[in-house]
């Protein structure tokens, strides 16, 4: 049986870790898409700890599992420090640092992911596989293994991550427990910087709609980015929010939508042009 803390709430089992470490290793894309990208893979990878920690309360698990879908992505090997720390903070203070939790998937995911690509991507790869092939193209069998190996180190790293993740995360915890509403803005606040650089490098929507007027000519874009850089794509993210609040919007409906309005705004040079010949 699981024990209890002070505050009745279930504490967690070094199976409960596995659990999440191994599905983790092999599921957290699975569901990959492009609303939530690993939102699908991380809810059902943390809901062994969910069930230890909310099965006696449901209206708490319907929490867990709505914060835990979200938007959420992050390079496979990296997220193991995300989720670790995400076990201790529900464990030791429940779903009631939602905002905390959230800001800290949300804060960590783009710098892990920066980091884990450069390390687990480019460099594990040209590195591994350059030394297996070479010494496999001198016909040593040696050159099959090492991958192998290279491999299992691999898998050792990613469970010595969760197990960091999971200490780091107790000792924020239980360090500042009672300070959990300055954590959880500065959290939120994090979260807000990340979510509002991706605007950026994600959407990279530019005009090229000119108008000239004698011996002048009037780039719009130039004058957009005067006023602020990444206009475009800042209109376009809110656009979508405020649809989205629509009743009858959904994802699907926005893509839809979006797809539209990118042919209009595409050929909008072209349909001006066409329209100024006519008259």
């Amino acid at each position: 049986m699981a024990d209890k803390n002070q505050t009745g709430s279930v504490k967690l089992e070094k199976s409960d870790i596995i659990k999440v470490y191994l599905r983790n290793l092999f599921t957290l894309q699975f569901g990959w898409n492009y609303e939530k990208m690993q939102g699908l893979g991380y809810a059902y990878v943390i809901m062994p700890v969910l069930k230890r920690l909310y099965s006696n309360d449901p209206e708490k698990m319907k929490r867990a599992l709505k914060m835990h879908l979200g938007y959420f992505n992050t390079t496979p090997a990296m997220s193991h420090l995300i989720v670790g720390a995400d076990m201790a903070l529900e464990e030791e203070l429940g779903i009631e640092a939602e905002e905390a939790i959230t800001g800290l998937k949300t804060g960590l995911m783009g710098p892990f992911a920066g980091v884990g690509d450069t390390l687990f991507i480019a460099i594990y790869r040209a590195i591994v596989f350059s030394i297996a092939s070479y010494i496999a193209m001198q016909g040593n069998p040696i050159g099959l293994i090492i991958p192998l190996i290279a491999c299992g180190g691999v898998l050792w790293i990613r469970y010595k991550f969760t197990t960091i993740g999971y200490q780091s995360g107790r000792k924020l915890a239980t360090g500042f427990a009672d300070k959990i509403s300055p954590i959880t803005e500065a959290a939120s606040i994090l979260g807000l910087t990340v979510v509002g650089a991706l605007i950026p490098s994600v959407i990279k929507y530019r005009t090229d709609l000119q108008f000239t007027m004698g011996e002048v000519t009037f780039a719009l874009q130039d004058m957009l980015d005067k006023i602020m850089p990444s206009l475009l794509p800042l209109g376009i993210v809110v656009f979508s929010y405020w649809l989205l609040g629509k009743k009858k919007v959904n994802s699907t409906k926005l893509i839809f939508i979006l797809i539209g309005l990118g042919m209009v705004l595409g050929n909008l040079q072209s349909m001006l042009t066409f329209v100024a010949g006519l008259f």
